[in-house]
């Protein structure tokens, strides 16, 4: 990594929360990371309110007038709101003074915007959203998260080859291996297009495990989960009711009477550690990887913690130059058709603080 400090424009007035949690994220997260810009993007007014009279010198504000609502439909966003927090936050990724873009705004217009502005890499049809989700052996990645509800056979390809790449470069593996996600692992099942994604990923040169079904997702059967979006957030939505019923359930019993709240006390430091090991905020950030540039979708209700993360998972990625990693393996597998330099294609991240 250079000397050169990474960059991360937040949208400040995105998600449930607007720049009150924003802000509070961007400075409990600098305390950790010194080796990191923050640009916060919304109104300039409520953001110097709220980070006080003494603003750390890692915190650049840059004005927005705009800002895109929760419910708006995204082609309005894309269309009218060219002020809004979130579309100058990805501009400033486009121009080069960030190289990654954090929001926990609307999914559907983060991804129209970004789609727009930054143009996905040579080689691939559409973006897909990643997120990490834990298993019994620490924790799989798993995508697409929503983005693309129905997916052509080429796409699921994309996704292995993206999921892949990511997986790679943060976790150090040389060859995560990558499952399908299907309704069986029998080579006859399954809708035709994902027969038809199993084809190329096997000829293709990634770690293939074949069809996984999705009670395998959780015990680690593999690295990397490949899916279309409708499938994907379905079982993300489901992971985390799950979670939640968990712990409700485990909450009730351990206030039933005297005796198990006895029992609770003796047993905090296990349930201390099953909580934070369940905790869906210490995954929070989801990649929208196949952008031409780094951009992290935080959950909308997401608190401090969750937000800091998604912030650290930004860093993560241009750190380990994700984009530009892609778009090599993408060259190596589909040929010259796939880019003509990645290098060139993603240089300006590169540029200010990626490691190769």
């Amino acid at each position: 990594m250079t000397d050169t400090p990474i960059t991360v424009a937040v949208d400040a007035m995105s998600g449930d929360h607007g720049h009150t949690v924003a802000v509070e994220s961007a400075l409990s997260f600098l305390r950790d990371y010194q080796d990191v810009k923050l640009i916060l993007v919304g109104d300039e007014a409520a953001l110097r309110s709220a980070l006080g009279r003494s603003i750390p010198p890692q915190i650049e504000i840059q004005p927005a007038s705009e800002v895109v609502a929760m419910d708006e439909l995204p082609s309005r966003a894309l269309r009218t709101k060219k002020d809004s927090s979130m579309r100058v936050a990805i501009n400033l990724v486009k121009d080069g003074r960030a190289q990654a873009c954090v929001s926990a705004g609307n999914t559907g217009a983060l991804m129209g915007i970004a789609k727009f502005v930054l143009k996905t890499l040579p080689g691939i049809d559409r973006p897909a959203m990643l997120s990490p989700m834990p298993t019994l052996k620490g924790h799989t990645h798993m995508l697409d998260l929503g983005a693309n509800a129905v997916c052509t056979a080429e796409q699921l390809f994309q996704f292995a080859v993206m999921g892949s790449v990511l997986v790679s470069a943060v976790n150090g593996l040389s060859k995560p291996s990558v499952g399908l996600l299907n309704i069986g692992s029998e080579e006859i099942k399954g809708v035709e297009s994902i027969r038809q994604a199993a084809s190329l990923i096997q000829q293709a040169d990634l770690n293939y495990a074949g069809f996984i079904e999705g009670d395998e997702i959780f015990t680690g059967a593999v690295d990397v989960v490949v899916c279309d979006g409708f499938a994907g957030n379905v079982a993300l939505k489901t992971s985390e009711g799950v979670a939640k019923l968990v712990r409700q359930f485990m909450k009730e019993e351990f206030t039933r009477n005297m005796f198990t709240k006895l029992s609770a006390i003796a047993a905090r430091p296990v349930l201390q550690a099953f909580a934070d090991r369940i905790d869906p905020r210490r995954y929070n950030g989801a990649s929208f990887l196949g952008l031409r540039g780094v951009v992290i979708k935080s959950h909308g209700g997401a608190d401090v913690l969750a937000f800091a993360n998604a912030i650290r998972v930004a860093r993560l990625e241009v750190q380990k130059a994700v984009p530009m990693r892609i778009s090599t393996l993408l060259a190596s597998t589909l040929g010259e058709s796939a880019t003509a330099d990645p290098m060139q294609e993603t240089g300006r991240w590169m540029a200010a603080g990626g490691e190769s």
